[in-house]
C-alpha cells in the first residue's frame, strides 16, 4: 500500500488481485447477496484507491481495508437498499450460490436435517443487528482478533467483547432448541 501511496499503479493491481476474494466473501456473509457483495467490494477498493494519497501504516492494512469495507456494507444495510433483495434472499443459499458440495456420508435424511440447521443458523445470525453480525463474522469467518476487530469497527477491545458476547448470547437463545 506504501508504493500505491507513492504513485504505483501496478501495486494497486496486486493488492486488488490479493484481497479482493477474502473482501468478496466478507461482505457476501454480511449483506447475503453475491452480486451486491462484488459491488460493494469494488466501492471498497474505489476508496482505497482514493485515499492512498492519504494512508498512514498505523495499523495492517488489512485492518484498515476491512474497516472501509465493513463501513460500506453497514451503510449499505443501514440504507435499506438490501430490501429488494430480501425476497430472493430467502431462495439462495448463505453464499448466494449453489456450490455445496453434500458430504456422501451422510443418509439422504441426515443432509436433510443438517441442511435444516445450517439455514436455520445463518437466519439466526442474519437477524442480529448489523454491527453484531459484522463482529461475528470477522470472529469467526475471518478469524480476526479482537483489536482488529475494533479497528475496523472503530471501537474499543472491550466493546468488541461485548457485541461478540451479546451476538452469541442471543444466537445462543434463539438455536437452544438445536442442542
Amino acid at each position: 500500500m506504501l508504493r500505491v501511496r507513492d504513485g504505483d499503479q501496478a501495486s494497486f493491481g496486486l493488492l486488488l488481485e490479493k484481497h479482493r476474494s477474502p473482501v468478496i466473501h466478507f461482505l457476501d456473509r454480511i449483506v447475503q447477496n453475491q452480486a451486491v457483495a462484488e459491488e460493494l467490494a469494488q466501492e471498497a477498493f474505489l476508496r482505497v484507491y482514493k485515499s492512498r494519497v492519504r494512508y498512514e501504516p498505523t495499523a495492517k492494512f488489512t485492518t484498515w481495508l476491512f474497516r472501509i469495507a465493513t463501513h460500506v456494507a453497514l451503510n449499505w444495510l443501514r440504507d435499506g437498499r438490501n430490501e429488494k433483495h430480501q425476497a430472493s434472499l430467502d431462495q439462495e443459499s448463505w453464499d448466494g450460490t449453489a456450490r455445496q458440495v453434500p458430504d456422501r456420508s451422510r443418509t439422504a435424511e441426515q443432509e436433510l436435517v443438517y441442511q435444516v440447521k445450517l439455514r436455520e443458523v445463518r437466519q439466526a445470525i442474519k437477524s442480529l443487528p448489523a454491527k453484531q453480525k459484522a463482529a461475528v463474522m470477522m470472529h469467526k469467518y475471518q478469524e480476526m482478533e479482537y483489536a482488529q476487530i475494533a479497528d475496523v469497527l472503530s471501537c474499543s477491545e472491550s466493546a468488541v467483547k461485548s457485541l461478540l458476547f451479546r451476538a452469541y448470547e442471543s444466537l445462543r437463545v434463539r438455536l437452544a432448541h438445536m442442542a
